[in-house]
């Protein structure tokens, strides 16, 4: 592969800018529109749907040939999760998973606090290294309403960040201070649930 060619699994003429070798991302702005900003984005809310629209955003952006980087804080690296298999097939986006499944089933609640800090200072150094245009930090206001990770780290971090960076957040009862950071926040409001009548998760609707 020379470097001039665009990488293979991510790139082709209807990308704005096909990534190449030793593409820093944000030092590339012909990818950009000059009116383009870097957001904070929430999804908040006890609704079902707020992961599905971040990764909405994550099809567009990775469509738009922004580098992308997934970290989840929940789901563990044992579940089939579907947008995991999703984005390995498109290829291009990273996408890591450091919990060990929903928190309150867990054995072992202070090996769950430690992945979830070691996940975030994973995130604290793709931002500092500018890796991703579009990251996605999926069920982090878990680990923060829990008291595992710092908000107060987190909303520095977010606001401090280097180069052109957009930072989605997903999760119920989001903080606060990371809603007043926030350029963007939606709340989804639950209206109504199969689980109300007794049907259970399935795959393909909830993962």
């Amino acid at each position: 592969m020379t470097e001039t060619s665009p990488l293979a699994k991510h790139g082709g003429d209807e990308i704005d800018v096909p990534h190449r070798p030793g593409d820093r991302g944000s030092a590339e702005p012909k990818r950009r529109k000059p009116r383009d900003r870097a957001l904070v984005a929430v999804y908040t809310g006890t609704g079902k749907g707020k992961s599905t629209a971040a990764f909405g955003m994550l099809m567009r952006s990775w469509a738009r040939g922004y580098r992308c980087g997934v970290f989840q804080f929940v789901k563990s690296g044992k579940w089939k999760v579907g947008e995991a298999r999703a984005a390995a097939a498109l290829g291009g986006i990273d996408w890591e998973k450091m919990g060990d499944g929903w928190s309150w089933l867990s054995r072992d609640l202070d090996e769950s606090a430690d992945l979830a800090r070691a996940g975030w200072e994973g995130v604290k150094r793709a931002i500092a290294e500018e890796r991703y245009e579009f990251l996605l930090l999926d069920e982090i206001t878990y680990p923060i309403k829990w008291g595992w990770i710092d908000v107060d780290d987190v909303v520095a971090t977010l606001r401090d960040r280097p180069g052109f960076q957009h930072v989605i957040v997903t999760g119920r009862d989001a903080d606060p201070k990371l809603i007043e950071l926030a350029d963007l926040v939606s709340e989804v409001v639950k209206v109504k649930h199969p689980m109300d009548q007794g049907i259970r998760a399935q795959q393909g609707i909830e993962w």
